[in-house]
């Protein structure tokens, strides 16, 4: 399952759509909103998606994760919205029958989501300024505003 989620997440609740009685190993990964980046203080994150093209990217991202590792449970949450220094923004948990094939599979989620998932993250400056990251066609846009 991959989701986008306005509300906050909740590892624990997110843990049990990947877990069942035949995995002997779970592993997560947490993205939170941190304070700085590049030498800027940051003040709070603002995440936006195209939702039908990030979910069915994401989809075809944990397929392929199934389909390289020995899984059994896949998932990936990922906020949009604003969200304030501390908060989780992102959630992917593997569980396997073994911990190597759940770690793997953690760390290959995460980084075909962070590449391919079109979500565009702007941050929020301490000087009042904002920028979005790693988004040439999110600066494009918001200067014809």
């Amino acid at each position: 399952m991959f989701a986008l989620d306005a509300k906050p997440l909740v590892p624990v609740e997110l843990t049990k759509t990947v877990v069942d009685r035949s995995a002997g190993g779970f592993v997560s990964f947490e993205g939170w909103v941190r304070d700085h980046n590049e030498g800027r203080e940051v003040m709070r994150l603002e995440y936006e998606a195209y939702p039908s093209m990030a979910e069915k990217e994401g989809a075809a991202i944990l397929a392929e994760a199934r389909e390289r590792f020995d899984i059994t449970g896949i998932a990936c949450t990922h906020r949009v919205g604003l969200l304030e220094i501390g908060e989780l923004a992102v959630w992917v948990g593997a569980a396997a029958a073994h911990r190597g094939p759940a770690f793997e599979a953690c760390q290959y989620v995460i980084n075909q989501v962070k590449v391919r998932v079109p979500v565009w993250k702007k941050e929020h400056y301490s000087d009042g300024d904002s920028g979005w990251v790693n988004c040439a066609h999110c600066a494009a846009h918001a200067h014809d505003h």
